[in-house]
């Protein structure tokens, strides 16, 4: 991520909402994380200039007690810019041993230069009995 100069802040113009969270069994899994599910995020511009997200951070936190954190630049490989009253949606995965609870946050850009972060809700992982 680029180097972020000054304060970065919480930015309450942005509302970050989970769609949707779903077990995916079909996708390639490693042996030691078997269970891997597919989410799909929005990103909501409330306020009234325009935001670029420039990375994200999870926190998988399994319930066994093993904590994954995943940081980088961007979303999907894209900085979307939202402009007001506008939002970005994708969608992506995670993979893991046993169940587990997912939480973060977006950092950016606003259109005045001023560096943000926004959370991600928490949500929940949970392999289903049948698996």
């Amino acid at each position: 991520m680029a180097l972020m100069a000054g304060v970065i802040r919480e930015f309450d113009g942005l509302r970050v909402k989970v769609d949707d969270v779903i077990y995916m069994p079909s996708l390639d899994a490693p042996p030691d994380k078997p269970h891997p599910f597919v989410y799909f995020i929005s990103i909501h511009n409330d306020s009234p200039q325009p935001v670029t997200i420039r990375g994200r951070k999870w926190v998988v936190r399994e319930d066994a007690g093993e904590v994954t954190v995943v940081e980088g630049d961007g979303i999907v490989g894209q900085t979307p810019v939202i402009e007001p009253g506008g939002h970005f949606s994708y969608n992506s995965y995670h993979v893991i041993a046993c169940g587990a609870s997912a939480t973060g946050a977006f950092f950016g850009e606003t259109g005045a230069g001023d560096w943000f972060y926004t959370r991600i809700p928490e949500f929940r992982l949970d392999v289903p009995n049948w698996a």
